[in-house]
C-alpha cells in the first residue's frame, strides 16, 4: 500500500509540475529500496510496512534536527526546504498519535504482556512497534514506558 502511494505520488507529482514533491517521494523510494535489498540479503521478498515506517520516521527526524542546525546557522531558506519536506513525508504515514493516545497504548499493552518490571520493556516496545508502527515516536513512548514499569 504504501510503495503503491509512493509510485502514484511520483506519477501525480510529475503531472502537476510539483518538483518539491516529486524529489521528497523519489527520495523515500530509494529509501524503499534499499530497505528491499537489505531484506533480500535476509532471505525475505521485501521489506515489510512496519519497517518503511520506521525508515521514514528517521527520515523525518533527520530533517527536523537539519532544519534545527539552518535556523541557528541563520539559513532559514534551508530550514523551510527540510520543514516542507517533513510535510510531504508525514503525507505518507499513518495519522500520528497524540499524547494521550501513546499513553493509553502503552497501558494496555502493559496489561496484555502482564509486564512487571523494566525486564519486560523489550517485549513492551517490540509489541507496540508491532501494533502502531509509523503512528507514534518510539522515542517518546520508551520514556513513558520506562517510567509505567518503574512504578
Amino acid at each position: 500500500m504504501l510503495r503503491d502511494d509512493i509510485q502514484n505520488a511520483i506519477k501525480d507529482s510529475m503531472k502537476n509540475h510539483d518538483s518539491d514533491r516529486l524529489s521528497t517521494a523519489r527520495m523515500i523510494l530509494a529509501g524503499i529500496k534499499e530497505k528491499d535489498v537489505d531484506a533480500r540479503g535476509k532471505g525475505k521478498e521485501c521489506a515489510a510496512e512496519a519497517d518503511l515506517m520506521s525508515m521514514m520516521q528517521t527520515m523525518i527526524k533527520q530533517r527536523q534536527e537539519s532544519a534545527k542546525m539552518y535556523r541557528d546557522g541563520n539559513r532559514p531558506e534551508l530550514a523551510e526546504k527540510e520543514e516542507k519536506e517533513i510535510t510531504i513525508i508525514n503525507s505518507f504515514l499513518p495519522k500520528q498519535m497524540n499524547d494521550a493516545e501513546v499513553d493509553a497504548a502503552i497501558t494496555s499493552i502493559i496489561k496484555e504482556l502482564n509486564a512487571s518490571s523494566m525486564k519486560d520493556m523489550g517485549a513492551v516496545m517490540g509489541k507496540l512497534r508491532e501494533k502502531y508502527a509509523g503512528q507514534m515516536d518510539f522515542g517518546s513512548a520508551s520514556g513513558k514506558i520506562k517510567a509505567a514499569l518503574s512504578k
